[in-house]
């Protein structure tokens, strides 16, 4: 009669058994490592990408002046608890680059809970004047900002509709951007009457007619040469021709 139990069954069986065991072990361990991994990869994605626990607590914002903060967070419209993975980081600095004192926006995320937003604002150039207020253009000639007193140590420039793309503002702040010190310290205004006719007004009634903004360092060079010279108009709008009267 033979005995149940483990007597029963020979050693070399119950080798063969334990070995068959362990390479069932063995080939389902990879098989439940991936699926650990695949679960915890579910999880880790819901909680960033699906729930507020890494959402959005802050917006900080720098480099602001010309704005406020306020006006950069109202501008990039982020809502609190947003999760921070999904903000949509190119579309906020879109929103913010389109406040008009604005030139450039970098937006970075800063884990856990934060969204960087680095302002740099637009750098004045010259100011012009529009009834009782003045325009504030940039070297581009944006007009990001009206004020109501004319900012000291900014060119006075006057055009019809100073903008980016307008004629004259380009030729103005070219004319401008080639002034040398001397000339600049003496500087009233910069008026474009036309396309070819620029008038650089000095201190002390004096007039350089300037033509185009074309060879305008060359003019910039002679207009300051002469400036000795008691004239009250210089015309340069042809430099190797030099008028003076």
């Amino acid at each position: 009669m033979v005995r149940a139990g483990s007597d029963a069954v020979p050693p070399s069986a119950r080798r063969f058994m334990r070995r068959a065991r362990q390479r069932r072990l063995r080939a389902v361990l990879p098989w439940a490592v991936a699926g650990g991994v695949l679960v915890l990869a579910g999880l880790v994605g819901w909680v960033v990408y699906g729930t507020s626990l890494l959402g959005v607590g802050e917006v900080r914002v720098t480099g602001t002046n010309l704005v406020s903060p306020a006006q950069v967070r109202e501008a990039a419209a982020v809502p609190d608890g947003q999760p921070l993975a999904r903000v949509d980081l190119a579309a906020v600095r879109d929103r913010v680059g389109a406040l008009a004192p604005v030139e450039r926006v970098t937006v970075s995320r800063h884990w856990p809970g934060a969204l960087l937003v680095d302002v740099v604002e637009r750098t004045p150039a010259a100011v012009v004047p529009q009834g009782r207020q003045f325009a504030v253009v940039d070297r581009a000639g944006v007009v990001f900002q009206t004020v109501a007193q004319r900012p000291a140590g900014l060119p006075l420039v006057r055009v019809p509709t100073p903008g980016r793309d307008d004629p004259a503002t380009e030729a103005a702040l070219r004319v401008i951007a080639a002034l040398t010190p001397q000339l600049r310290d003496g500087l009233v205004e910069v008026a474009v009457e036309g396309p070819a006719r620029i008038l650089v007004r000095l201190a002390e009634d004096r007039t350089v007619v300037w033509g185009d903004a074309t060879r305008s360092d060359q003019k910039a060079s002679v207009a300051t040469a002469l400036l000795g010279q008691r004239t009250d108009t210089i015309d340069v709008s042809s430099p190797d021709v030099v008028t003076i009267r």
